[in-house]
């Protein structure tokens, strides 16, 4: 490939997600975007030289002040968002929570942090962030794993704790 015809390559963005189960309740942040309250999972974008499974854990920590645990990869997919109309890859994660610091500032635009049923959160409708959300919980609900393991990094001096 020239350089010139690197200039043309499509980029997606490439995010994390993290769906948290506590019994049937689901981690979420209500957050503001686009000058509209919406609801999402915990998620965010990929840092440059950042694993994937770093970036799950820093999202989740900063969107909501839990730190986590991620278990297993739910599933990688893509979508064309209605924000701003880019592709989207994301990679979801299951977590468990190991514990809580409710005194940490949250991520610019985020309300606030909420734990909330799948019906609660199907309810929500056009209010949630993006269609992803209810297909992250609906697979881990359908027993969709992977083991962290098929997620690999090689970058230097990254370790997911």
């Amino acid at each position: 490939m020239s350089a010139s015809s690197s200039s043309s390559v499509w980029c997606p963005h490439v995010t994390v997600a993290c769906v948290v189960a506590d019994g049937d309740r689901y981690l979420m942040v209500e957050e503001e975007v686009g000058g509209r309250l919406a609801y999402n999972q915990p998620a965010g974008h990929l840092d440059d030289h950042e694993s994937l499974l770093t970036a799950a854990a820093r999202e989740t920590l900063e969107e909501t002040g839990w730190t986590v645990e991620l278990q297993h990869l739910i599933g990688v997919h893509q979508w064309r968002s209605t924000e701003h109309g880019d592709g989207v890859v994301r990679f979801s994660f299951a977590a468990r929570p190991v514990g809580h610091d409710p005194a940490r500032p949250l991520d610019t635009g985020i309300r606030r942090a909420l734990w909330l049923t799948r019906e609660e959160i199907a309810a929500l409708g056009d209010r949630l962030r993006s269609p992803l959300v209810l297909l992250s919980i609906d697979a881990w609900l359908a027993g969709q794993r992977l083991p962290l393991a098929t997620v690999t990094s090689l970058l230097d001096g990254d370790r997911y704790p």
